[in-house]
């Protein structure tokens, strides 16, 4: 049985912090605001998991609450995502994300985000597909504010 998910996040930008999307460092002048290392891809990856198990959401089973998620790296979130859809039966089918940011140009990094987060996940790089896009300087993310990332999996029973 197949099943999808979707997931969606958005992470305040900010002074002093790194910027991690998809599991990678990315130099830039801000980086993302959160509990964790705020990586909004990862975040929405874990959600469209967590959603296509109908097993609630990231914010559920790692609260920005708990002492032992802050500052936590979110390639660990999204390891123990996988081995919670496992413990349903299921894994990754494939997975396509979008990333919506003004600065920094994302399409350079894609390949390394896919490699970092295919080799957590278990999968071929081919099976996770990443995109990028700019809200046209509107909104918050037009305004360099924030990020937002949006994602949809396909999960399969073994």
């Amino acid at each position: 049985m197949n099943r999808i998910g979707f997931g969606y996040d958005v992470h305040r930008l900010s002074e002093g912090r790194a910027l991690w999307l998809g599991g990678i460092k990315i130099e830039h002048s801000v980086g993302l605001l959160g509990h964790s290392d705020a990586d909004v891809l990862i975040h929405a990856i874990c959600d469209a998991l967590l959603g296509a198990a109908n097993m609630r959401d990231i914010g559920y089973h790692f609260p920005d609450t708990a002492v032992e998620t802050l500052d936590v790296d979110s390639k660990i979130l999204l390891k123990k995502t996988i081995q919670l859809i496992a413990t349903k039966g299921y894994r990754v089918g494939n997975i396509d994300a979008t990333i919506c940011a003004e600065q920094p140009k994302i399409n350079p990094h894609i390949p390394a985000m896919q490699a970092c987060m295919a080799a957590i996940i278990g999968i071929s790089e081919d099976d996770i597909s990443i995109k990028a896009t700019t809200s046209e300087r509107m909104g918050f993310v037009g305004r360099e504010e924030g990020m937002a990332a949006y994602a949809v999996a396909l999960i399969e029973k073994d």
